[in-house]
């Protein structure tokens, strides 16, 4: 049986149980008195005033606000930050945002080996946060689990976390998962990180981050700053991310046309992964308000047309 966009995925809930390695994913350390506000000179979200022990979604601009890479931002001390983010982006951002230390009080420095990385999905999720609200987080021992949107299936709601452990810390309790099955839940949230197929492609709103917690209009400045305001402020927000399904394999990074302008690309695949019924593809893709009117189509104008999924959470207004 074929499955489309339209057909009730409820049923998938059941799947999404269990704990998953994040081999994809790395950690770069911010250490020393000035950590926090060095950081927050430097990201689209508020670091300095984070409680420790929480979390939030931010990304690092280049100055034309294209987004080099995202980040969980974990204040775990008053003088320690910890950006989980996409291990094939962190040498480069570790690289750039030590250009920026200067006579900081701050060290920067990949600390990947010294965490394990899971994620949670389900009752895994829930044992440890319960209902909490995304990038809520909780501690326990040396480790530290974050809240994160939940894959939304239909009217069904899977929760979904990040957990961060010390190397000797024990993993939570639940059945192992895939990585691929990880993927596909967290298309259906709608929120991930950047990734080096989306290098500066997208500024944060291109990817919905001002709508699920990963822009601050009220902050100070930080690199790129003018134009992620500008394109907020002024209204002038002509591209956003959807989710779509479509019948044949997508790869981040991937162009999207529309029927309507067969020459450019409308639009970019940003993450895709397999349906667990292996029916198909679902995926979030990043394009124009307009070419979402005229339908898209993956790789060429004449290639799969792809359905569209509704948004698993409402988008911020321009203002």
């Amino acid at each position: 049986m074929h499955t489309s966009a339209s057909a009730p995925i409820d049923h998938f809930a059941t799947q999404l149980q269990g704990i998953a390695a994040l081999p994809h994913l790395g950690v770069i350390q911010a250490q020393g008195e000035d950590a926090a506000n060095f950081l927050h000179n430097q990201l689209s979200n508020d670091v300095l005033l984070l409680p420790v022990g929480q979390s939030r979604l931010a990304a690092f601009c280049s100055a034309k606000g294209r987004m080099q890479a995202s980040f969980v931002v974990i204040k775990t001390a008053p003088d320690t930050v910890l950006l989980v983010m996409s291990l094939d982006l962190l040498a480069q951002t570790l690289k750039r945002l030590s250009m920026f230390v200067l006579r900081a009080k701050v060290k920067m420095s990949d600390a990947t080996a010294q965490w394990q990385l899971r994620g949670l999905l389900g009752d895994s999720a829930r044992a440890l946060l319960d209902t909490a609200s995304p990038w809520q987080t909780t501690r326990n021992a040396e480790a530290h689990a974050v809240a994160l949107y939940p894959a939304v299936l239909g009217e069904t709601r899977v929760p979904r976390a990040l957990w961060l452990g010390a190397p000797t810390q024990a993993r939570p309790d639940g059945p192992e998962l895939s990585s691929a099955v990880w993927d596909w839940a967290e298309v259906m949230s709608g929120v991930t990180l950047v990734t080096q197929s989306v290098f500066e492609a997208l500024v944060p709103q291109m990817l919905n981050y001002e709508s699920v917690g990963g822009v601050n209009f009220k902050k100070g400045c930080y690199p790129g700053q003018e134009v992620v305001a500008r394109s907020q402020f002024r209204g002038t927000l002509k591209r956003r991310t959807a989710l779509v399904h479509s019948p044949t394999a997508l790869v981040a990074g991937q162009d999207v046309f529309t029927p309507t302008d067969p020459e450019q690309p409308c639009a970019t695949v940003v993450l895709s992964a397999a349906r667990p019924d292996g029916q198909g593809f679902d995926a979030m893709v990043s394009g124009t308000l307009e070419s979402l009117q005229t339908g898209w189509r993956a790789g060429h104008v004449q290639g799969d047309a792809l359905e569209l999924l509704p948004l698993p959470y409402a988008l911020l207004a321009d203002i």
